[in-house]
């Protein structure tokens, strides 16, 4: 083999091995991109599994038994400042007894002058009790269309998973806090399309399913 014929050799191994290089890194960037679309799902489920941050569970029937520990559950209310809504629990606490399903309310009231679409986020305190607080149902589970001036009373049914009184970590807890925060939805194309309907005697708001 001459210099020359080496030379071309050397080349198309540095080009095959630059390829190769740019291909991974490639992949890396795909891997990334990936990654970041999957992670805001993936941690949603981790923080439903965990109740990290305080996020509620989601239960399809009440508790198979009821345990005499009690504790009191203080509701709290919060709107962004976007959303031209009151909003306010209908009432301060509630005394509820572990595997006890109970039924809160909420009371939202559109003090705007157009028809809206809310949405609520929600979390409890402290943290550690967000894996033992299951919701059966709530008005949090959809968003929700109040017209100009209209009030709507908002349910939610929970109860303490009997589990609790197993953590260790949950001894001397008496209050765990239930707080919601409702924001002006981005997607408002339904609340134009209510806005035309006529108005229906009541105080409930559209539910979205």
């Amino acid at each position: 083999m001459n210099d020359h014929q080496g030379d071309d050799l050397d080349g198309r191994v540095r080009r095959g091995r630059n390829a190769r290089t740019a291909g991974a890194l490639a992949a890396v960037v795909v891997g990334m991109v990936g990654l970041a679309y999957a992670s805001v799902p993936l941690y949603e489920i981790f923080c439903r599994v965990t109740g990290y941050g305080g996020t509620t569970q989601v239960a399809e029937a009440g508790a198979d038994r009821v345990i005499d520990r009690e504790f009191t559950i203080r509701f709290d209310s919060n709107v962004n400042g976007a959303l031209d809504w009151q909003f306010e629990p209908a009432q301060d606490t509630m005394r509820v007894k572990v595997g006890e399903t109970k039924l809160a309310f909420y009371r939202a009231t559109n003090t705007s002058d157009e028809t809206i679409v809310g949405t609520a986020t929600f979390n409890v305190t402290p943290d550690k009790a967000g894996v033992y607080f299951n919701k059966i149902d709530c008005f949090c589970f959809t968003e929700q269309v109040l017209r100009s001036g209209e009030t709507a009373d908002m349910p939610v049914s929970f109860y303490l998973d009997p589990a609790l009184v197993e953590d260790l970590k949950m001894d001397g807890v008496t209050t765990v806090t239930l707080s919601y925060t409702f924001y002006r939805a981005q997607d408002q194309s339904l609340a134009r399309q209510i806005a035309e309907l006529p108005a229906v005697d009541g105080t409930n708001a559209v539910d979205l399913q």
